[in-house]
């Protein structure tokens, strides 16, 4: 009988765990997960943090006591993975309670990613926080909760952050542009905070088009949180508490602070075991995901994937990659050699009332390096029959290879609920199929007046940006 051993607990580990499981029973499953949580959805968090999402166990898709009883899974919470020893086939783990040494047949390393700390002084005040884990997300809406004077959510005693202040609903900060950063804009606005959002670069959304990120940027403008591009944050100033965000033309007060630059692999591990690390500094694999080290395998946001335009490795750390790679490692060590499959870059955001998507290769930059003569062009167009009651706009913009024609990437933008994401689902099947332009201008997408134009906005991108090459 042979042993697998995962390391981590959350969306690619569990899935190769539970899949592993199912195409051989007789298979041994170890997980060895750090924390208490596992399979949880992390990008769920600012909606609990909102409050439309009322409890954190909400978000666990699977619970610990279900992979044992029901899965026959041995998982292992509380169990840091301190050493692995590719040579005897080993790997170490700590607890609270002893040191264990597991032997394995196949390994799967499944470490996750870690949020990116910018050198900025102050980061160790009382009242900054970061959004990487179940335990953050839980002391933002604690930090929430004490704003609120009424609601759905339990009054806990003020914490340190406003101890000295009457109420926790004064202005807060957030640094970094990107999902996070947007996503808990809204969170925070939706409470009745003044919300300050800081951007280092030129635009928010920066993996979006810049059409895309100036109509997002409109509507939190519209929404009254204050947007700051190009601007680098120097210190989160306070005494104990942060008390201010400081940078090189301003001091803006705040009371909290949320941190959001970004996540990066966490890799130490595989390093110290001699697993090789890509030139994006994620962990190198092959097709069926498995790295230089024999019947040890990486997935999830610990390691790169090949993008389906360019062949190259990337890391996008993106939780349908996790679960999608994590099930293929399940079914390879099962006996059904499975590859995980390459990445578009798929990804969607909401914005008070706009929603968004985007997916391949929009940067003309990226696409040049990859051998490509990009074209990008931008429309916009009704989302639902002219005479039908109700609808909006959608905007699409549209980037191909200039002398073949083959679509690179789009990005969607509109109101909330007229579709820009769920259009965005054409483009992706476009971009990973190595569709023409011209092809795509002829898909069969449907129609009915409370749904769609006759001709869908993604079909008139696809002529507009046909009719320039």
């Amino acid at each position: 009988m042979s042993t697998l051993v995962v390391v981590g607990g959350d969306a690619a580990g569990m899935s190769a765990a539970s899949k592993a499981k199912r195409d051989d029973p007789e298979l041994d499953v170890v997980v060895f997960e750090q924390g208490e949580w596992v399979s949880y959805g992390a990008c769920g968090l600012p909606y609990y943090i909102k409050g439309e999402i009322q409890s954190l166990e909400d978000l666990v898709s699977v619970t610990p006591e279900e992979f044992r009883q029901e899965r026959d899974i041995d998982l292992r919470t509380g169990h840091e993975v301190v050493d692995i020893n590719p040579s005897n086939r080993t790997v170490t783990a700590r607890s609270d309670e002893r040191e264990v040494v597991q032997e394995y047949d196949h390994l799967l390393v499944a470490t996750g990613s870690e949020a990116v700390t910018p050198p900025i002084d102050g980061l160790d005040r009382t009242g900054v926080y970061t959004l990487g884990s179940m335990s953050d997300g839980k002391e933002l809406r604690e930090y929430v909760g004490r704003a609120r004077s009424t609601g759905d959510l339990q009054q806990p005693d003020r914490g340190p952050a406003c101890q000295f202040l009457e109420t926790c609903n004064g202005p807060v900060g957030i640094v970094g542009g990107g999902y996070i950063g947007v996503e808990m804009a809204e969170a925070l606005a939706a409470n009745d905070f003044e919300v300050h959002l800081f951007q280092r670069g030129d635009r928010i959304l920066k993996q979006f088009s810049t059409a895309t990120s100036e109509t997002v940027l409109d509507h939190l403008e519209e929404q009254d949180v204050a947007v700051y591009l190009n601007t680098e944050v120097r210190e989160l100033a306070g005494s104990d508490a942060v008390e201010a965000i400081v940078t090189k033309d301003d001091r803006v007060p705040v009371e909290m602070i949320l941190v959001g630059t970004g996540v990066r692999p966490r890799t130490n591990l595989a390093e110290d075991a001699g697993i090789e690390l890509g030139e994006t500094g994620a962990i190198a694999t092959d097709a069926y995901r498995e790295t230089n080290v024999p019947d040890v395998y990486a997935a999830g946001d610990c390691a790169e994937a090949e993008h389906v335009v360019t062949g190259d490795p990337m890391y996008i750390p993106l939780a349908l990659t996790a679960n999608r790679h994590g099930r293929a490692i399940g079914q390879t060590v099962a006996g059904k050699p499975t590859k995980g499959g390459g990445v578009a870059g798929t990804a969607a955001v909401k914005a008070f009332e706009v929603e968004a998507a985007r997916t391949g290769i929009l940067d003309h930059d990226t696409a040049q390096k990859a051998g490509f003569e990009p074209i990008t062009e931008t429309i916009r167009a009704k989302s639902r029959a002219g005479y039908y009651p109700e609808g909006g706009t959608v905007q699409v913009t549209l980037t191909v290879d200039g002398p073949s024609g083959r679509v690179l990437g789009g990005s969607l933008v509109s109101e909330y609920g007229e579709g820009a994401v769920h259009r965005s689902h054409a483009l992706v099947g476009a971009v990973s199929e190595g569709t023409t332009v011209d092809e795509l201008s002829n898909y069969d997408l449907a129609y009915a007046p409370p749904f769609n134009t006759t001709w869908d906005p993604v079909l008139t991108a696809a002529k507009v940006v046909d009719g320039t090459r």
